[in-house]
């Protein structure tokens, strides 16, 4: 884990709040207290030993500030305006993020003005020509039910000065952007933007991460409808392997550059023989290698399910590591092709019959709705960050650790992406679920 020190999980705020929280009365009602950012705090890292040794040190652990609504407010509800944004690829959930989003300032805050923003950060520039959307809860009310994003999306960065140039222009005063890491990297630079011309908007993040590659927090919403929707694909998979002599059924799932939508999917339904994940590269060919151990598993058992993650194996095909996509990212070859072709040649070159079956489902789970409990999650998301932007808190985004929600600096959470460990438990779960060994040697 990162050496971090106290200041660095700091929470920006625009000024000091004066205005009361009109949840004053509910909160009064139901006897319940209102979120203090000095007295409501979570431990960073709750590891006994570590917070042995500061107390034994004589120093304050590291804390992290708790979400929820303050008692006192920075924004005056009835003159603030609010604009959502959603960039990247699409996950399920969106439209629960949206809307909750929508409902809570209206309902709970009384703020009636809200822009939607269309396809990203593009919908910012006059140039694109795309319409800014009033959201209203009649707009919004129906559409957690359907998948995707009803403000569209883009990926690629846009001119920072034009994006707070037209926040100026709408009158906006909070911005929530949901996206993942270098959408997140892209809200911290406006919120720097508008700090340099000393404005009062606040840019508060909510992490959209299908792959749940973000540091520093539980999960991320949309991973476990993927995962639940991947274990559907993977059922179809082993049954297509099990009705062919050597039969094989290949699934590729998201994950480009952190396994775990493919680890949780395999332990969720116990009929997968081999996991490839980006964090622990492999061998195809060799008496250790991945090859091998199918062509026993083959022999022995006469069917085999493999899962795939997208980021799987690049080396192995000699990509151009130059070549990035709009979002910056590594252009990646795909895995789950090459992977088909080389188990076809394999058993070709044995003289052995062999059937595999091979599905790529990644854009159906993208736009798929929001299971019931990551439907939640996103709702609870929603709700913590307008407590946050209503508080006049700013370059941060909402999420949850150790259980409990809380405010992070968009800076603490976008330093590198989660991984995998190869030594940690989930790994050494999976390990033995499947019957591979941690290493395909050559």
């Amino acid at each position: 884990m990162r050496r971090f020190k106290r200041e660095d999980f700091e929470i920006k705020n625009l000024g000091l709040a004066t205005y009361p929280s009109p949840l004053q009365p509910r909160r009064d009602e139901a006897s319940a207290n209102f979120v203090c950012d000095d007295r409501h705090r979570v431990l960073f890292d709750h590891a006994f030993e570590r917070v042995a040794a500061a107390i034994e040190g004589e120093t304050e652990p590291i804390t992290i500030e708790r979400s929820g609504p303050r008692q006192k407010i920075f924004f005056d509800p009835q003159k603030s305006r609010a604009a959502i944004v959603t960039c990247g690829g699409l996950c399920p959930g969106l439209n629960d993020v949206i809307r909750g989003i929508v409902m809570t300032l209206n309902y709970s805050y009384g703020v009636k003005t809200i822009h939607g923003i269309p396809y990203g950060y593009e919908g910012f520039i006059d140039s694109y020509g795309h319409r800014i959307i009033d959201l209203t809860p009649e707009s919004v009310s129906e559409i957690h039910t359907e998948g995707g994003s009803m403000l569209g999306t883009s990926r690629g960065p846009q001119p920072i000065g034009q994006i707070v140039d037209k926040l100026v222009s709408l009158g906006v005063n909070m911005l929530f952007v949901i996206g993942g890491d270098g959408t997140l990297r892209g809200a911290s630079a406006i919120a720097q933007e508008v700090s340099k011309r000393s404005l009062a908007i606040g840019v508060i993040g909510i992490p959209k991460t299908i792959d749940n590659d973000l540091e520093y927090m539980d999960k991320s919403f949309g991973f476990e409808t993927a995962f639940a929707e991947a274990v559907r694909v993977i059922r179809c998979a082993h049954n297509e392997a099990q009705c062919h002599a050597r039969g094989v059924g290949l699934v590729k799932v998201m994950g480009r550059d952190s396994g775990f939508i493919a680890a949780f999917a395999a332990l969720a339904d116990n009929c997968v023989n081999v996991v490839l994940i980006p964090e622990s590269p492999f061998h195809l060919d060799g008496p250790d290698g991945f090859l091998a151990h199918l062509e026993k598993r083959l022999r022995s058992r006469g069917h085999a399910v493999v899962v795939v993650a997208e980021g799987a194996g690049q080396e192995l095909m000699h990509t151009d590591a130059s070549a990035k996509d709009a979002s910056g990212n590594a252009k990646f070859g795909d895995i789950g092709p090459f992977i088909k072709d080389r188990i076809q040649a394999h058993f070709k070159s044995l003289k052995l019959d062999s059937t595999v079956k091979y599905i790529d489902p990644s854009y159906i789970i993208r736009s798929v709705p929001a299971s019931p409990q990551d439907a939640i999650f996103c709702l609870r998301l929603a709700q913590h960050a307008v407590h946050a932007a209503m508080a006049g808190k700013t370059d941060m985004v909402v999420g949850r650790w150790h259980g409990h929600h809380v405010n992070l600096p968009i800076s603490v959470v976008t330093v590198r992406r989660r991984k995998v460990s190869l030594q940690g438990d989930l790994w050494m779960s999976v390990l033995e679920a499947t019957g591979q060994p941690a290493h395909f040697g050559s």
